[in-house]
Formats: structure tokens, C-alpha cells, sequence
């Protein structure tokens, strides 16, 4: 007989694999009612522009897309493609659109990647420096946080091109080539992350100070440098790690607006582009993989709980 706890963890999986098709098959839904609402012929795209072809040649474009089928079979195919990774051949590009994604994550995970590790060094040494700290020196460090959160990232980058790249020339104005390219295009995406997450962090830190434990470690003579490291940290990562799996997943699938600054190519602008001309296929297979990004990082933070806190690894026990 199958033991408890190993049906509780089957039945649990199940429910979160549930989850999972339910996220990706509404994602997929959404998607595909939306291009269908934006204006545009989609034959115009295929074929280069309006009037490009004559009528012959748009109704064997119009057939081979399937763009002729009632519109519950094109949506019944492209759900079942989906489901095998098939997101069909972009109108615009003439790729399969899973090559194009591909190509194209490379840079974007390198700058959100890159985003996300310089936002969590200023965010845990901000905290870690503030919380507790005077009153002075806490209300300036916030106020700086209030400004950048509400600095668009595109002034912010704007900002840091004038300066660093058109007046002292240190790095270039655009493009993918380098480290040095990626430097401006990382610190303008961080600095409004960093904000968010110093303020969550430093909340949980100034929270776990005042908890009994606290008073507890400080009878035991340990420092409050130890203190705040080795227990205020493990109090708060709980809030920030699944802040910090939110802002990974979001700078991924929106970092339209720092790649179109800076010019640097990636999933923002071939989404930009995949919107513009209407290219169903390749909106559709960008949505998908946000969606399964979100879900995939979402898991990621539940199994990251169970590192942090021993009391939920009991729990699932």
C-alpha cells in the first residue's frame, strides 16, 4: 500500500502540473483572441505589403497559412501545435518561430540575468547597511529608492548614455558587441529593481530584528553584523525571493524598452517588431514562452522556499 506522504506528494504534483496546462492554455487563448482583434491583414505581411501580390497569389498564401479556415480551427491547430512545441513559421521573418525565440533569448537572458545579480548586490548591501539604522539615514535612502522606482527606465537610460557614452565615450551608444555593451543597458533595467527589492529586504530585516529570536542570538553574544547575516537574512528572503522570481520573469518577457534605447537585438525587440506587423505566429509563441517562463520561475521559488525555511520542509514531509 502506498504509504501517506507519498500520495500526498503524487497528488500534489498533479495539482501543480494542473496548474501549469491551465496557465499555458489561458496564456495561449489570450494570446491568440488578441492578434486576432488588432487591425491588419495578415496576407499583407506575408506577402510584403498591400497590393504586392495579385489575388492568386494571396489566396494560395491565404490557404497555405490556413488563414481560409473558420476561425475555431485555426485556434484548435495552433493549441495542438503548441502542445508539441510547433508554433508555426513566422509571417514576417519566414523562420520557425521556436529558431527565432532562440535566437533571440541569448542577449535577453543576458541582460536580465546580469539585471537581476547587480539589482541583489545593491539591494542586500543597501539593506543590510540601513535596516535598524538612524532615522536620518533611512529616510534618504528611501527617498532615493522612491525616485528611482518612479523613474521610467528609459529616462534612466537616456541618463547613462549622455553621460557615459556620448560625453566621457567609455562605452558604446549600442548594439550586443561586448561586455562593455551590456554594462549600461544592465545598471539602467537594475537600478529601479534594486529599489523595489532593498525595501522588501529591509522591511524583513527590521521585522526579524525585533522578533525573540533576535534578543535570544544577542544574549549569546554574537555581533549584530553575524546577526543580521546569518538569521535576519534567512527571515526575510522569503518575501524577496518571490519578489526577486516575479522581476526575473517580467524583465525577461519586457525588456522591450531597454533593448530599444540602448539597440541591442534580443526578445523585446523581435516583440516589438512581431507586434507591429501583426505576425500571429510569432506574438502567439512569444506570449507562450512568457507564460511558461513565469511558471517555470514560480516553481522555482516554491522549491527555493523549502531551502530556506526548515518548517515548510517539515510541513511537505
Amino acid at each position: 500500500m502506498m504509504p501517506g506522504s507519498s500520495r500526498n506528494v503524487i497528488r500534489a504534483g498533479l495539482k501543480r502540473l494542473g496548474v501549469v496546462v491551465a496557465v499555458l492554455w489561458g496564456a495561449a487563448t489570450i494570446a491568440f483572441a488578441a492578434v486576432k482583434l488588432i487591425p491588419g491583414d495578415p496576407v499583407s505581411v506575408l506577402s510584403g505589403g498591400e497590393n504586392v501580390v495579385d489575388a492568386a497569389e494571396r489566396a494560395v498564401l491565404t490557404q497555405q497559412y490556413g488563414l481560409d479556415q473558420p476561425l475555431y480551427v485555426q485556434y484548435a491547430r495552433y493549441v495542438l501545435s503548441a502542445l508539441t512545441g510547433d508554433f508555426g513559421e513566422s509571417y514576417q521573418y519566414r523562420q520557425p518561430v521556436t529558431e527565432l525565440i532562440y535566437g533571440a533569448a541569448g542577449p535577453t537572458l543576458q541582460l536580465a540575468g546580469s539585471a537581476i545579480f547587480i539589482a541583489l548586490i545593491l539591494a542586500l548591501s543597501i539593506a543590510l547597511a540601513t535596516a535598524g539604522r538612524r532615522r536620518g539615514i533611512a529616510i534618504a535612502v528611501s527617498g532615493i529608492e522612491l525616485v528611482l522606482l518612479s523613474t521610467p527606465v528609459y529616462w534612466i537610460g537616456i541618463v547613462l548614455l549622455s553621460v557615459f557614452s556620448f560625453r566621457l565615450q567609455w562605452f558604446p551608444v549600442t548594439g550586443n558587441a561586448g561586455f562593455s555593451a551590456l554594462v549600461l543597458p544592465a545598471i539602467a533595467l537594475s537600478l529601479p529593481l534594486a529599489a523595489l527589492l532593498t525595501q522588501v529586504l529591509r522591511d524583513g530585516l527590521e521585522e526579524a530584528l525585533l522578533q525573540p529570536f533576535s534578543l535570544t542570538v544577542r544574549t549569546r553574544g554574537v555581533g549584530e553584523t553575524a546577526l543580521r547575516l546569518r538569521h535576519g537574512l534567512r527571515h526575510a528572503a522569503l518575501a524577496a525571493s518571490t519578489l526577486t522570481g516575479t522581476l526575473f520573469a517580467s524583465t525577461l518577457s519586457g525588456s522591450i524598452l531597454t533593448e530599444t534605447v540602448f539597440g541591442r537585438s534580443g526578445i523585446g525587440q523581435i516583440t516589438l517588431q512581431a507586434i507591429k506587423t501583426r505576425d500571429m505566429p510569432l506574438v502567439l509563441g512569444l506570449v507562450m514562452l512568457s507564460a511558461f517562463v513565469f511558471v517555470i520561475i514560480n516553481l522555482l521559488v516554491d522549491a527555493l522556499y523549502l531551502l530556506i525555511d526548515p518548517r515548510l520542509r517539515r510541513s511537505a514531509a
